[in-house]
């Protein structure tokens, strides 16, 4: 039980006289220590923290995985938290500042690597250490080694002249350029392979699957709203600026001596200006008109009908963060230099192979700014595709973190037809307490699916019929036995996102026997739903690239069914005419997001798992080469030559 704070209260801070924040304000690059200074230099408040935990308890209320996590089933048992244990430990954890209270809470809900589920505190993710030496996994003369990416002066000096000048000049004066294709033996002391573990193991999060995190900290190609880009990886940039360096034995490509090498991180800003301590609170830690939720009902128009679509639209996605420069463009040499498709101006990339009877879809994100020109683009690719005598379709799913349900499902439909009927998965909510006072009160105040996910006709039964808006799907709930706790959700239900804004064809477009999927295994929730929808129900040939060698990986990343943002669930809550309810979450007093799991999707193979539980590993598996590592289309012509040839 957590005290409630009055909103009336209003935490004073209590700062230093010297003003380490002062220093490094108005600077984009700044030294590791010099950003923890300031991010440290906030005291703990007992009236914050307060909030906080109460905010996420309530909130952890809904989440669909908690009981399963108690004793997460293999392989995914590494993953095994007792949140409310965890959640009474930092409740009685003595801290010497705000950020080491809520660095412990982000740690523990990241551990849960389930990317739908963050505490992301607004205030203390404003500095991304950058280090000027991403790592690969390659596959050089028969052997998988971790090398310092062969592109990495061309990646990092797209970074651009701000980051480079400061690694050149004093104080840090740091050579990067000739590490750049350099094979690492050993990092901190361990075992290269070893390392990508640990911080795999402590800092990914994301994903159930260990192998998909492995993946996560190596530097990747993927699509940033509508370009090519590259990922630094999770090892060299991480979300806190709480590492000054790194140190690697390194074999230099040009040298067959050894080398130890100790690398600097940069301190990249990503907040809003501050002059000083009270400005950067004011800036990046206060809450704002932002950070809670509103009444749809009766107040201002909701912040999740983005006016998109005629309803409510679910969203599965992770949270992916640029650098303070932005996302990094792929350099040129990696890009293809095939001509594109029709369509291919969002965040689908269309090509036809040189083979001319391979054509490929890299789906870079399911949640485009246009979601009706999502549509219109797979229409257009598919028909240049079929016009040109293509008979194969390679779709690269690589660094996809997921969005918007509905169009997921819609490009599962429109490959296989509309005559396999529904598209989706059946799913279900948590039918805690407070969601069912949410359900009935929203079903007397007549709330529609314009206002509120709860609202029922946001759903439709398993007959595919949308359900009245009279309907209570919690009542009954369904009961059952999770690790000895007595689960309740909802009844099953569908997504009504049918129709669709474009024509589906009754049929396949193409024999989905000749239909692949290639990937990294960094595949999110929507992502995860659409891989796995072809797999489960087509049996679709499966690619993933990379990983250690010798460990077993999935082929789709954590896949819930959706996703709420704080906003969105506080949101509810007004709408429903909760917020005084002594169940419901008091508004926060700091600027930051509790982002949970609301919705489960069941497997086709097995109705009572979640497919985010059904451990399903991909047909085939590749290590990247010098070749493929970076570069798309020399992936997916091999990958081509492999799965259809």
């Amino acid at each position: 039980m957590y005290l409630i704070p009055s909103p009336a209260i209003v935490a004073v801070l209590t700062l230093e006289n010297s003003d380490p924040c002062a220093a490094i304000a108005g600077q984009t690059y700044v030294a590791p220590a010099d950003a923890m200074a300031c991010l440290t230099s906030f005291p703990f408040n007992e009236t914050l923290r307060q909030n906080v935990l109460t905010v996420v308890s309530r909130v952890f209320d809904f989440y669909t995985f908690e009981d399963y996590y108690l004793h997460s089933p293999p392989p995914f048992q590494a993953s095994t938290v007792n949140i409310r244990a965890e959640l009474s430990r930092i409740n009685s954890t003595a801290y010497d500042s705000d950020y080491a209270f809520n660095r412990d809470l982000y740690n523990v809900v990241n551990n849960l690597n389930d990317g739908h589920t963050r505490w992301i505190p607004n205030c203390y993710t404003t500095y991304q250490n950058l280090l000027p030496a991403p790592v690969v996994t390659i596959e050089m003369d028969g052997t998988q080694n971790v090398y310092i990416s062969p592109n990495a002066v061309s990646f990092i000096s797209s970074v651009g002249s701000g980051y480079t000048s400061y690694l050149d000049s004093a104080p840090v004066n740091f050579d990067w350029k000739p590490l750049a294709a350099a094979q690492v033996l050993q990092i901190e002391g361990m075992d290269a392979y070893d390392y990508v573990d640990h911080i795999a193991d402590t800092e990914t999060g994301n994903y159930l699957d260990h192998s998909i995190r492995v993946n996560s900290v190596f530097s990747s190609y993927r699509i940033v709203e509508t370009a090519f880009s590259q990922r630094f990886g999770d090892l060299a940039g991480p979300s806190f600026p709480d590492r000054n360096n790194l140190t690697m034995t390194v074999a230099l490509s040009n040298s067959t001596a050894n080398q130890t090498v100790v690398i600097p991180y940069v301190a990249s800003f990503l907040g809003s200006s501050f002059t000083d301590q009270a400005s950067y609170w004011a800036a990046n830690c206060a809450a704002n008109d932002a950070t809670n939720g509103v009444d749809n009902l009766n107040g201002r128009a909701g912040t999740v009908n983005k006016g998109l679509f005629a309803r409510q639209q679910p969203r599965g996605v992770i949270v992916n963060r640029p650098s303070s420069v932005g996302y990094v463009a792929l350099p040129n040499h990696y890009l293809p230099n095939l001509p594109s498709t029709e369509g291919s101006e969002g965040v689908i990339k269309s090509f036809i192979l040189p083979d001319n009877i391979t054509g490929v879809m890299f789906v870079g994100s399911f949640e485009p700014n246009d979601p009706v020109g999502f549509q219109k683009d797979v229409v257009s690719a598919i028909s240049q595709f079929q016009s040109s005598g293509v008979t194969r379709l390679l779709i690269d799913l690589t660094n996809n973190g997921g969005g918007y349900v509905c169009l997921g499902q819609f490009l599962h439909q429109y490959l296989a037809g509309s005559n396999i009927g529904y598209p989706g998965f059946q799913s279900a909510s948590r039918a805690n307490p407070l969601a069912q006072k949410i359900l009935a009160s929203d079903i007397a105040l007549g709330v529609t699916y314009n206002m509120s996910f709860y609202a029922p006709d946001n759903w439709a039964f398993l007959n595919n019929t949308v359900q009245p808006n009279t309907y209570n799907y919690n009542n009954p709930s369904v009961s059952r036995t999770i690790n000895n706790v007595l689960y309740s959700e909802s009844q099953r239900f569908f997504d009504a996102c049918e129709p669709f804004a474009v024509t589906v064809p009754e049929t396949a477009p193409f024999d989905l026997n000749n239909v692949a999927i290639v990937g990294n295994g960094d595949c999110a929730s929507t992502c995860a739903m659409f891989s796995t929808l072809m797999f489960e129900r087509h049996n679709t040939s499966i690619a993933v690239f990379g990983g250690r060698p010798g460990d077993a990986i999935q082929y789709k990343g954590m896949a819930g069914n959706q996703v709420l943002e704080w906003v969105d669930i506080d949101s509810e809550i007004k709408t429903a005419g909760l917020k005084d309810d002594p169940l419901a979450p008091p508004d926060l007093l700091v600027s930051g997001n509790f982002r949970h799991n609301w919705r489960t999707a069941y497997s086709y193979f097995d109705e009572e798992v979640p497919i985010a539980y059904e451990s399903e590993l991909p047909q085939y598996r590749f290590p990247y080469t010098i070749d493929t590592y970076m570069n798309p289309q020399n992936l997916w012509v091999y990958a081509a030559s492999q799965l259809f040839d």
